[in-house]
């Protein structure tokens, strides 16, 4: 693909790379901390938005706040480039360097440093992932409630810059919901402790502003997220319909009633297929779409709950109610849904889209996203958090074939200007990073664009912290 512009690199910043790389040396203590070898760089050409590549000028790898500081504030004096790296799980595009910038990578920074039962808090090192947060605070009874299907993979410290969330984000929100500190690097290497423990924090809500700004505020290192008691239960129920329009309508239903289950995940066939296919969850192939409603209680409460859902479901056609009775038949269930992504990696390449709508909107949004990718000549599997109206369409594509790899991307940003066109935004959880960086004027007024990325040269002010990303390149020019 190239139909994303990229900053044209220093000449005497690459001219310096030798230097450079001696500097940042000296800086760290491990001595593989600093990569350099293009060989070794590879790996942190892109992220997961691989349709686009740049190799960086360095990548540096600290194992503390001290050492990011040190590392910020010399690079901030040279004038270098800096764009910071957690497991590189984006899918936008928000950890792909420029030539000249230094990769600053927190993955080694991923301990535990405190757990508070109490007051239902865990200090952590932002480049642990969050099923790591889990599985610490597991024996005191917590949990931590973001869960993106990466999870197993992705840290914390990218799920801040992006806001993600996951499949449980209907009840218990997204990052930013489960956030109450930052520990913050600035680009002068100044550290900064914003929030705490304490539910509210006194002052603006910075830690609000963090979150979301797509590491380009400054890197945060540590972080002080919100642990909840594990529920007492929790049950799927699996419900497939004739029509995606008619889970849809089902699904808008379901919200208006006022009820809040803890997940409700859609599939469309094409998406069924391809996770049945690869995890053998027992799914109803033959169904034109499918939903994963889950609520959590006593059994009792997961019992009434159910039986107001599945009397929904069956107003609106519903071919096949699916209730898990154990714990086996519940891991089946999120099995594939889990698995979506890889398993529609193995039957072609695609590009996966992050937009968001009202819920009411549904029925009509998934119509229209089927004529606009279908218009393109392309296929599209559908697979997304349909609780919270954030929609995952995985455009369907032959990376090899120049003119579909056109196609795949107008059809995602005609998608997108839907999602915006019908009330909704660009973007749930992905972030913006390079891939929607050029459609921000599709959401936001050009004074609005301005505003924000003054407020970024409050923290930035040369504009060395992920350069190139989330506001359009002209405007970051002129302003």
């Amino acid at each position: 693909m190239s139909g994303i512009a990229f900053p044209a690199p220093d000449p005497k910043i690459l001219a310096r790379k030798t230097e450079i790389v001696a500097a940042l040396r000296r800086l760290v203590a491990a001595p593989d901390a600093v990569i350099d070898d293009p060989v070794e760089l590879a790996p942190y050409e892109t992220d997961a938005f691989t349709a686009y590549r740049r190799l960086p000028l360095a990548v540096v790898l600290p194992s503390s706040t001290d050492e990011v500081s040190r590392v910020l504030a010399h690079l901030a004096r040279e004038g270098v480039k800096v764009v910071p790296r957690g497991a590189g799980t984006s899918l936008a595009g928000g950890a792909i360097p420029l030539e000249d910038a230094v990769v600053v990578g927190v993955a080694r920074m991923n301990r535990v440093l405190a757990i508070d039962p109490a007051n239902r808090t865990a200090r952590v090192q932002a480049g642990i992932t969050n099923l790591a947060i889990s599985e610490a605070v597991a024996e005191q009874g917590f949990f931590y409630a973001p869960d993106p299907s990466s999870q197993l993979a992705c840290t914390l410290a990218g799920n801040i810059a992006m806001n993600s969330g996951g499949a449980h984000c209907l009840k218990y929100g997204v990052t930013t919901n489960n956030l109450l500190g930052v520990t913050l690097v600035l680009t002068d290497g100044s550290v900064v402790e914003l929030g705490g423990e304490a539910l509210d924090a006194p002052g603006y809500d910075l830690v609000g502003l963090v979150c979301g700004s797509e590491g380009q505020l400054g890197i945060v290192t540590e972080a002080v997220v919100r642990i909840l008691p594990k529920p007492e239960g929790a049950r799927p129920v699996l419900l497939a319909f004739p029509s995606s329009e008619a889970a849809g309508a089902c699904v808008a239903e379901i919200i208006g009633a006022g009820i809040v289950p803890v997940a409700i995940e859609f599939m469309d066939n094409p998406a069924i297929r391809i996770c049945e296919a690869f995890a053998k969850a027992g799914y109803p192939t033959e169904a034109a779409a499918m939903l994963i409603v889950e609520v959590e209680g006593s059994d009792a409460e997961i019992d009434a709950e159910l039986s107001r859902i599945v009397a929904i479901a069956r107003r609106h056609g519903v071919t096949t109610i699916k209730e898990s009775r154990s714990a086996t038949e519940t891991a089946q269930i999120w099995k594939g849904r889990k698995s979506a992504f890889g398993a529609t990696g193995r039957v072609a390449d695609y590009i996966c889209m992050d937009g968001t709508i009202p819920t009411g909107r549904l029925p009509e949004v998934l119509q229209r996203m089927e004529a606009i990718v279908r218009g393109y000549g392309l296929r599209v599997a559908n697979v997304f958090h349909a609780g919270d109206g954030n929609l995952h369409p995985l455009i369907l594509y032959d990376v090899n074939d120049p003119d579909q790899a056109a196609k795949a991307e107008a059809a995602g940003a005609d998608i997108l200007k839907l999602c915006v066109e019908v009330g909704g935004c660009l973007t749930g959880e992905h972030g913006v990073g390079i891939e929607k960086r050029d459609l921000m004027r599709h959401q936001f007024t050009e004074a609005e664009l301005r505003l924000q990325a003054a407020v970024r040269r409050v923290f930035d002010p040369n504009e060395l912290l992920n350069p190139g990303k989330v506001f359009p390149l002209d405007l970051a020019k002129a302003a």
